[in-house]
């Protein structure tokens, strides 16, 4: 008895692709047009990704807005919601690949997450866990793909060591051996 065989129906974007394959381009920029006005994700998205290869324009002050305002909203205390702030970071990469926007969110991130220690006091240590997690992402990107842009950051970094000074669970001291690998791996002079 033979088997019979059976077809595969293509799922999800092969589908989708096979799909679109005849569309005219009015057709495509109206399916565009649709997505962007159907969720924030999308728009913020399509912002992000018309914008890439400008560094420091506004689809990257959206992205920072969403971050600082986790410890530092306009009003009221800050949520802590640490995985919308790394969210933001993840979207903005997604969407645009740009290295030197993805490096500023991430000492963003950072920054704001050791401010908020400094002015309202000790937290736990997740939250030490994650400010960690993502410094050590970025210097892992810096020594990857952003050699050279160690210099426009450099000094942001070596603040944190500072501001991060006296800080409990240990984050001061991970900064400051961060800070002492990036400067003996990346910097071009001597501590």
């Amino acid at each position: 008895m033979e088997k019979a065989e059976t077809k595969k129906t293509p799922t999800g974007w092969p589908l989708i692709r096979r799909q679109m394959k005849g569309w005219s381009r009015p057709a495509l920029l109206a399916l565009i047009k649709v997505l962007h006005d159907n969720s924030a994700d999308n728009r913020d998205f399509l912002r992000a990704r018309f914008q890439a290869e400008d560094a420091g324009g506004e689809a990257l002050e959206m992205f920072r807005k969403r971050i600082v305002a986790q410890f530092f909203p306009q009003r009221g205390f800050g949520k802590l919601k640490l995985a919308e702030s790394r969210k933001a970071i993840r979207d903005y990469r997604k969407a645009t690949g740009n290295v030197v926007g993805t490096i500023d969110l991430m000492l963003t991130y950072v920054e704001n997450g050791t401010a908020f220690t400094r002015e309202f006091g000790d937290i736990n240590e997740a939250y030490y866990n994650s400010l960690e997690s993502v410094m050590n992402e970025m210097a892992g990107l810096l020594c990857k793909e952003g050699v050279q842009l160690y210099p426009r950051f450099r000094e942001r970094i070596r603040r944190l060591e500072s501001q991060a000074d006296h800080i409990g669970w240990g984050y001061g001291d991970f900064l400051r051996e961060q800070v002492g690998f990036l400067e003996n791996e990346l910097g071009d002079e001597p501590q």
